[in-house]
């Protein structure tokens, strides 16, 4: 069953989590497979994403973020703020066998607004193809 208030990615990156996790929080490597940035993975460090504007989802195009949770290698959650959505990305690391099995949750949508479900039926697609396959792509351009 869809949880309509949010959306679960489960991905295997055949990577060990010190790699994945510096994709997650290098800036310039987050650029590379997410957005363009100005993060830095310290608790309350308020940073903007910044992307091509969705008219028809009410998103100008900027999301505010903050930064609510590192542990290092293990978990990452920030706040996530576009339009009329108000949310947390949270993305869990585990180590497994050779790899690193990730977890994402994009959480925080109202299942009563139909602005935000097609918010969360737009970034459900794109975090579970474009923006995983990205973050392939970058994790096998790491030297």
């Amino acid at each position: 069953m869809t949880d309509p208030r949010a959306i679960h990615v489960d991905e295997f990156l055949a990577h060990p989590p010190a790699r994945v996790w510096k994709a997650l929080t290098d800036p310039v490597l987050l650029a590379r497979w997410l957005m363009p940035n100005d993060f830095r993975p310290v608790v309350g460090h308020r940073f903007t994403f910044v992307t091509d504007p969705r008219p028809n989802a009410g998103f100008d195009g900027v999301v505010h973020c903050e930064v609510l949770v590192v542990e290092p290698e293990s978990l990452l959650r920030i706040s996530w703020r576009g339009g009329s959505l108000d949310s947390t990305v949270t993305w869990t690391l585990k180590s497994e066998g050779r790899g690193t099995r990730l977890f994402l949750e994009h959480d925080g949508f109202d299942p009563d607004d139909p602005t935000q479900q097609l918010s969360r039926r737009i970034l459900g697609g794109g975090w579970r193809s474009n923006v995983m396959s990205a973050l392939r792509s970058a994790l096998a351009d790491l030297p």
